[in-house]
């Protein structure tokens, strides 16, 4: 029997590359869209309404979703966006919307699937969390601090559902081609202080972006996680990604001086 998947976000970004890649592969999809009659007619799985920073859809959603299967093999947390903008000129309203939607909407609809996948003894959950939840970057301060706290609880989830054969993994991409940045909320800056970073960053975040490669290598490692029996938590991808990890913890200064180095020389 064909297993069942579920892929939040997948309208668009990794989570729409992700889906049509395991529909491709034989598996069956379900995937989740706040609003799916917008994209459901072009794509070839089925897409279900929800939002996860709304309490009412994410309860009525699992409803809906049990009605219609019996088993759910994997939950594969994608749903999410980006805040962008320097700590000290974005609002803590701003900050407070990019946790409760990343963090708490991920972590409720995880909690309000968990009964289903204790029922059943086996599952996996995998989250799509990023590189900025293992590392910080200027400019992205509450969204790296919205998927830190993903690395934190999912980290400790794991031990609680190991006695349930549920597999807990993460995989954190680095900067890779999809819609993120377009997508994304920028803070309106306006403190004078800032004005030449803010220069230097704009330019830094183009060139990061512009040279970003293509997403597959993240699509992959979904995969491989999915067929592995016993996978591990944390999967980096991107090039470099280890190198840098390496620099964090054993040389921060060098890590830190060659971030600065980069955003200071971008024009």
């Amino acid at each position: 029997m064909k297993q069942t998947i579920l892929v939040t976000g997948a309208s668009s970004g990794f989570g729409l590359l992700i889906a049509n890649k395991l529909h491709e592969s034989g598996y069956h999809v379900i995937g989740t869209s706040r609003n799916p009659d917008k994209y459901k007619a072009t794509l070839p799985f089925k897409l279900l309404p929800l939002d996860i920073a709304d309490d009412h859809s994410i309860a009525s959603f699992a409803r809906q979703l049990f009605s219609e299967i019996n088993q759910l093999d994997v939950l594969i947390n994608n749903a999410g966006y980006l805040v962008t903008g320097l700590a000290e000129e974005t609002s803590v309203e701003l900050g407070k919307q990019q946790l409760e939607t990343n963090f708490w909407g991920t972590v409720k609809l995880t909690n309000e699937l968990l009964p289903y996948f204790r029922k059943q003894k086996q599952g996996k959950i995998i989250t799509i969390g990023s590189f900025l939840g293992l590392i910080g970057l200027p400019n992205v301060a509450y969204y790296s601090a919205s998927k830190h706290a993903l690395e934190g609880y999912f980290k400790s989830l794991r031990f609680e559902l190991n006695q349930f054969n549920i597999k807990v993994s993460m995989v954190e991409p680095m900067g890779f081609k999809t819609n993120i940045g377009e997508n994304a909320i920028a803070s309106n800056g306006g403190i004078s202080d800032y004005d030449v970073f803010r220069q230097k960053m704009d330019a830094y975040t183009k060139k990061e972006f512009d040279k970003a490669a293509g997403p597959e290598p993240v699509v992959n490692t979904v995969l491989k996680i999915m067929n592995e029996e016993d996978p591990k938590f944390s999967s980096p991808v991107g090039k470099g990604s280890s190198v840098i990890l390496t620099l964090q913890r054993f040389a921060y200064s060098v890590f830190e001086n060659t971030i600065l180095k980069r955003v200071n020389g971008a024009q």
